[in-house]
């Protein structure tokens, strides 16, 4: 809980963040060998139930920062599966880059982590949702308007 000027609202705990990163971190995991639309209905369908207990609070902030976050995570779990320089250069191709951003791209050595960060141009919220990833400040909202 938290007091403003006028009134009193509702906030997660920062452990509740902790846990939800932590559980979405072992579902994202590099070690698994799971494709990623499998991972992603598990994800969807751990989120809707999770957003539905916690859209009482009243920080939408902080489910955008936990939403780009996992989508951080998603974006190093695709860069692990395309392991190979010549697979990560035709996937990139594929989604519209320019060769030589592609070039430099593909035969980086940076881990899967620091090279999350730079697939965003190629794998942004739309490349996500075609993919069906659920937009959590989507579901957070429509939950909001529907009280």
């Amino acid at each position: 809980m938290y007091r403003g000027k006028d009134r009193v609202g509702i906030r997660l705990a920062p452990e509740t963040v902790k846990r939800v990163k932590n559980r979405l971190r072992e579902m994202t995991s590099r070690s698994k060998a799971e494709k990623i639309s499998d991972r992603i209905k598990s994800i969807n369908a751990y989120l809707g139930g999770w957003i539905g207990y916690y859209a009482l609070a009243e920080t939408p902030s902080v489910f955008q920062e936990i939403e780009g976050w996992l989508r951080r995570r998603l974006r190093m779990c695709v860069w692990k599966q395309w392991k190979r320089v010549r697979t990560r250069y035709r996937e990139l191709r594929a989604l519209g880059l320019p060769e030589r951003v592609v070039h430099i791209m593909a035969n980086a050595r940076k881990g899967y982590w620091r090279m999350s960060r730079q697939l965003n141009n190629a794998l942004n919220n739309a490349y996500w949702q075609s993919q069906g990833l659920k937009s959590l400040t989507e579901r957070y909202h429509r939950i909001r308007q529907a009280w």
